[in-house]
């Protein structure tokens, strides 16, 4: 197996869907969340689900995505299912499922609703996003001395 072959299983599934994120949302996809499905299903590890805005978006998303997510981690979607005309396309990573709709598709099946349970992943900090310890005690005996 070269190195550009990797299999899902090779792959951190949360790193997996955490890129599919950043990804998304640098194609400006709206409203992107990941649900945690580990403890709920056996039939994946994370749900990703975004909103595009028309169809040309979604298309847009959708290259997007399959052409980063195998430049940078070697792998494409097992299966990919809807269409753009049904205004739901899902890519399936196995461990990962991306949910890509429309927003009114998104409202009707409401999958946050139906899995409500799940716990939503937080994003990833970045260093820039990072407060120093120093910085935080500071703030706090700033605070104390205000009352």
């Amino acid at each position: 197996m070269t190195k550009k072959q990797s299999t899902v299983e090779e792959i951190n599934a949360r790193e997996l869907a955490l890129r599919c994120r950043e990804v998304a949302e640098e194609k400006k996809a709206e409203d992107i969340v990941i649900l945690d499905m580990r403890k709920l299903t056996s039939v994946t590890d994370y749900f990703v689900i975004a909103t595009g805005t028309s169809e040309p978006h979604l298309r847009a998303l959708i290259e997007e995505l399959t052409e980063r997510i195998e430049a940078e981690f070697g792998i494409r979607p097992r299966a990919v299912d809807g269409t753009l005309k049904a205004n739901w396309v899902v890519l399936d990573y196995l461990d990962v499922i991306v949910h890509l709709m429309r927003a009114e598709m998104r409202e009707k099946y409401g999958l946050e609703i139906l899995w409500g349970d799940a716990p939503r992943v937080r994003r990833r900090r970045t260093r820039s996003m990072r407060v120093p310890v120093e910085q935080v005690a500071s703030a706090k005996k700033a605070d104390r001395a205000k009352t």
